[in-house]
């Protein structure tokens, strides 16, 4: 366990100090490159704004995130079990991916009018929601047949079938999937944050900073998104230990 929690907390205190003394070395302004003792002023300053603006941005990312967990395992089932719907779907989630989202948050803005809070929640779901898809079809298109067959000569049902084997061969695939959906979901919300007209959270904060050249604020917005998207990828890390801890192989 201290090993766990010592090597992540070093390798973070050394990214600082090199972060400090490549800006330290090349004597650059805070305009050109912030460093990390230009940040706790900025913390200390608008805390009251990161506070409010941390949770906004986090509850919407966790809520587009369960929307995709939800649909997106659904949705991946479908096309695990069916290879009609697996042929049907994969092109068009695959086209759909490849568009850059960026282009979709004035669409989203038009088509829903003042809803700032669902188009972001919206565009975080939109964003997460293909590699949890697309890891559960695999997952159970790859299952093996002779499981299934000697399940069904002992009269196992389908559910059955489903939770004997399905669920725990899909489940590594699918928290795999979840832990890039964290980060996929947090470029979502800040995405319409900081594009919408009527962007809150992290990422309206950083567009203030912006506008305002407030460089180090910038900064300190980025490395606040980023503590946020560390705990959100934990929780998920620890959910995959209770869940699908027997995986693990301990390399």
């Amino acid at each position: 366990m201290f090993r766990k929690i010592a090597i992540p907390v070093l390798a973070i205190i050394a990214f600082l100090i090199l972060w400090e003394a490549l800006v330290r070395v090349n004597n650059w302004p805070d305009y050109v490159m912030a460093s990390p003792s230009d940040l706790p002023q900025a913390y200390t300053k608008f805390w009251n704004l990161f506070l409010i603006g941390s949770w906004q941005t986090l509850w919407r990312t966790v809520a587009g995130l369960l929307l995709a967990t939800f649909f997106g395992t659904a949705l991946g089932m479908v096309m695990g079990f069916s290879r009609t719907a697996r042929d049907a779907l994969y092109p068009l989630l695959v086209g759909f991916n490849a568009i850059p989202k960026a282009t979709l948050v004035p669409v989203l803005a038009l088509l829903f009018i003042g809803e700032h809070d669902f188009n972001t929640v919206l565009m975080a779901f939109l964003i997460s929601f293909f590699p949890i898809a697309v890891s559960v079809g695999i997952g159970l298109s790859t299952l093996e047949p002779e499981y299934r067959d000697i399940l069904r000569s002992l009269g196992a049902s389908k559910i059955t079938i489903f939770r004997k084997i399905a669920l725990p061969k899909t489940l590594p695939e699918f928290f795999g999937a979840l832990k890039v959906s964290v980060t996929l979901a947090f470029i979502g919300t800040n995405l319409v944050e900081i594009i919408s007209p009527h962007g809150r959270g992290l990422g309206a904060l950083f567009l203030s900073g912006q506008t305002n050249s407030n460089y180090p604020l910038m900064f300190a917005v980025l490395i606040a998104l980023a503590v946020l998207g560390i705990v959100l990828y934990y929780a998920v890390v620890a959910l995959e230990k209770i869940f699908a801890g027997w995986a693990d192989t301990g390399a």
